[in-house]
Formats: C-alpha cells, sequence, structure tokens
C-alpha cells in the first residue's frame, strides 16, 4: 500500500493507524499546491479530488475520504482493535464517532487554514467548535477512548484534528478531560513515530 499524504493534515489520521495497525506501506509526501508526489507523479492522476489522504492498495485501486480509508485500514487487521466488527453496533457507534469529527470539527477547522475566510466567519466557526468539544469534553470525562477502553481509527482521527486548535485561537485547557486525552495520545510509540515521520511536533496544548 501506499498512503498519500502532506505533513499535518487530516492524512495523519491514517499515518497513525496504518502503524498501529502494523500494516506494511510506502509513504509519498504530497504537495498540495503543485498537485505533484515526492516520486514524481501528477497527484491528480492519483486522487483528481487534489486532496489527501489517498491510499493505493497492492491491486492498484485507489480509496480516499478518510472515513473509509480508516475503516479500510483498520479492517486489514482487526486483532490491533482498531475497528469494531463489521456488522456491529459498536460499528455504527465507529461510524457515528467518525462522522462527527469529519463534518462537525474537522470541516470547522479547514476554514482557518484560508488566509481570504473573514474574520467574522471564523469566529462563527470558533463558536461552533467550542460547543461541539464541548461535547467530547462531556464523553471523555468518563471513559479512556472515544469508545471506552480501547484505541480506536477515531481517536486517531481526533487527535489530528485537535492539534489545528492553536489555528483557530483556542486552547485545550479549557477542556481538561481533552487535554489529558491529547496528551497521552500524543505518547503512543506509534503516534510519536507518524509525527516524527512526518517532521511533525507533538506540541503542547
Amino acid at each position: 500500500m501506499k498512503l498519500y499524504f502532506s505533513p499535518g493534515t487530516c492524512a495523519l489520521a491514517a499515518h497513525i493507524s496504518l502503524l498501529e495497525g502494523g500494516l506494511k506501506f510506502e509513504q509519498v509526501r504530497t504537495d498540495l499546491k503543485t498537485k505533484k508526489t515526492a516520486d514524481g507523479r501528477d497527484y491528480l492522476q492519483v486522487n483528481p479530488k487534489g486532496y489527501v489522504p489517498a491510499l493505493e492498495l497492492d491491486d492498484g485501486s485507489v480509496l480516499t475520504e478518510n472515513v473509509a480509508v480508516l475503516q479500510y485500514i483498520g479492517d486489514r487487521n482487526p486483532g490491533a482493535g482498531l475497528v469494531p466488527p463489521a456488522g456491529t453496533m459498536e460499528r455504527y457507534r465507529l461510524d457515528e464517532w467518525l462522522a462527527f469529527i469529519n463534518s462537525e470539527i474537522h470541516k470547522s477547522f479547514s476554514p482557518f487554514f484560508n488566509p481570504a475566510t473573514p474574520d467574522a466567519w471564523k469566529e462563527i466557526l470558533r463558536g461552533k467548535l467550542v460547543q461541539r468539544l464541548d461535547y467530547v469534553q462531556g464523553v471523555l470525562g468518563t471513559r479512556e477512548f472515544l469508545m471506552g477502553g480501547q484505541f480506536t481509527v477515531a481517536d486517531a482521527y481526533l487527535f489530528t484534528v485537535l492539534r489545528w486548535t492553536k489555528l483557530a485561537n483556542l486552547s485545550l485547557q479549557q477542556w481538561p478531560a481533552i487535554q489529558a486525552y491529547w496528551e497521552k495520545i500524543k505518547q503512543r510509540p506509534r503516534v510519536a513515530e507518524a509525527l516524527a515521520a512526518e517532521g511533525l511536533s507533538g506540541g503542547k496544548h
């Protein structure tokens, strides 16, 4: 498998999950501005959508979109516990978390990466993020990980988007349970490995 990524993007969640799952893969760094990959390919030929992650499978087919990519990765090694078995209520709960992180948290952060986003819109989004993170704070106040006692791909995804809170002028200190959770995940060996491979700092929140 090949993971097409750009450092610090949401592809970090797939990177972490591949390592946590003990899967063999090749990292292909991608420049999202030029749409060129480190191995010289036109990235739009890999993923016409133009963003990451993209996971090129051994048969040459390409899977995109974090929610799909993360579940595919988790299913490759069930013993790692990154996703519950398909068809179980627990799996639907994982889907629920992935959808929430993707649509309610990730997409609310996205405009902060665009310097043309008006300040008034950023303020509205900041308020939305506070509401969503208040909810996550309540959940993490009663459990170790999003799904309970087991680290899953949803945690890899949430950890990844929480790295962007400073960009939105938000501090995790106002959510003690989230901050403790973030610091704990940052210390996981495979998470540290993924951060180092992308040249990222764990940082403080």
